[in-house]
């Protein structure tokens, strides 16, 4: 039996997205890539996973750096053979301060393009060939719904909040229309999720209505596991369109 396997990027910390959804889909028998740039922090949620027989591995993944990609899919290919999912979850989110584009630090805003379009643009690319030797690979792009802010015919006039953040993360729901769009008779499904808002953050103190990483992590595994005849290209929550 072929094992199925599941490559997931940003993976670094306990009440993080990316955790929450690695435990899930290795408790539904995915052999799990727990993916960070710091792959010290990684291994150590691998290592818990391992604690309960799940299978997974930890390997270093940074989105800026096309060495450190296309090593990881060396591993992969020389591992498994084929990838059937990849979550792209490595995101920032450096400006939710900041009320208007006027005001955005464009630093930031590059390095927002780079961990959230540019790098999981390239990492589809690199991964590819592995998608297509599965029989139904599934990729989901973690989005949010600030991607609305450009879309939902707000007021254009208007204020855009965290501008860098809703801008890339935009930009990444329309990419993941178009790469579903080329990839459409090939039975690879492309999905957009918004997590909603995570309870990943205490240190903060302004999470009193978010929910637990884990709520979240279902709608992605939803994404992650569509039958064949699921959707593609479109952006979801908790299995519900939203765009």
């Amino acid at each position: 039996m072929t094992t199925r396997t599941a490559l997931i990027t940003g993976v670094s910390r306990p009440l993080g997205l990316g955790f929450a959804v690695a435990r899930q889909l290795a408790e539904l028998g995915y052999h799990v890539v727990l993916t960070a740039r710091n792959v010290e922090e990684a291994e150590q949620l691998a290592t818990q996973l391992r604690q309960d027989n799940l299978r997974v591995t930890a390997l270093r993944l940074d989105l800026t750096d096309r060495a450190s990609m296309d090593e990881t899919v060396t591993h992969l290919a020389r591992s498994f053979g084929h990838l059937d999912v990849l979550v792209n979850n490595a995101s920032t989110f450096p400006d939710v301060d900041v009320l208007s584009v006027l005001d955005a630090d464009l630093d930031v805003v590059r390095a927002a393009l780079e961990v959230d379009v540019i790098g999981p643009w390239g990492l589809i690319q690199a991964t590819l060939p592995l998608l297509r030797k599965a029989p139904a690979a599934r990729v989901v792009n973690v989005s949010s719904i600030a991607a609305l802010q450009i879309t939902a015919g707000v007021d254009l006039a208007a204020s855009l909040r965290s501008p860098a953040h809703s801008i890339a993360k935009h930009l990444l729901t329309v990419l993941t229309t178009k790469i579903a769009d080329e990839l459409r008779d090939t039975g690879i499904l492309v999905n957009a999720v918004d997590p909603g808002e995570i309870a990943s953050h205490p240190e903060r103190g302004d999470e009193d209505n978010a929910r637990p990483a884990a709520d979240s992590a279902r709608g992605v595994v939803w994404a992650a596991t569509l039958d064949e005849d699921g959707p593609t290209g479109g952006f979801f929550r908790d299995g519900h369109l939203v765009a």
